[in-house]
């Protein structure tokens, strides 16, 4: 299961497994404070696609868009992310950004998903192949 969560928040049991997303630190966050278990900067989207998102929500579509062409240029994150999830059952995905609805954590969150539907897939069609 994947939550997202902003990292200003306090931190709980709840989450689980605790990831921040951000390429950089967020700002007057303490370690200790932010909670974190670890902090993935190569989920990040690259520095130029966050300069010109710059949090403005009528550009978040072609954001995800350009930023799911960025992943898919680096699958290990997901397959990271993926496996973090197996190993621990709950990860939270932690940003810094003020929108909770217009951000990387919301389209990494997805991918995982989508990600976790197409392996559910390819898993039903072997089966379906050699139902051992």
């Amino acid at each position: 299961m994947v939550h997202i969560k902003r990292v200003y928040e306090a931190a709980a049991t709840s989450d689980g497994y605790r990831v921040l997303v951000d390429r950089l630190w967020p700002r007057g966050l303490t370690k200790e404070k932010a909670d974190v278990d670890l902090w993935l900067k190569e989920a990040a989207p690259s520095t130029e696609l966050r300069a010109w998102f710059g949090h403005q929500p009528e550009r978040f579509a072609e954001f995800s868009r350009r930023y799911r062409e960025e992943l898919s240029q680096h699958p290990e994150v997901l397959t990271q992310l993926s496996a973090l999830e197996s190993e621990h059952g709950l990860i939270t995905l932690v940003y810094g950004a003020h929108d909770e609805e217009h951000n990387q954590a919301v389209v990494l969150a997805d991918a995982l998903l989508g990600r976790r539907t197409v392996q559910s897939a390819v898993a039903a069609r072997a089966h379906e192949r050699d139902p051992r």
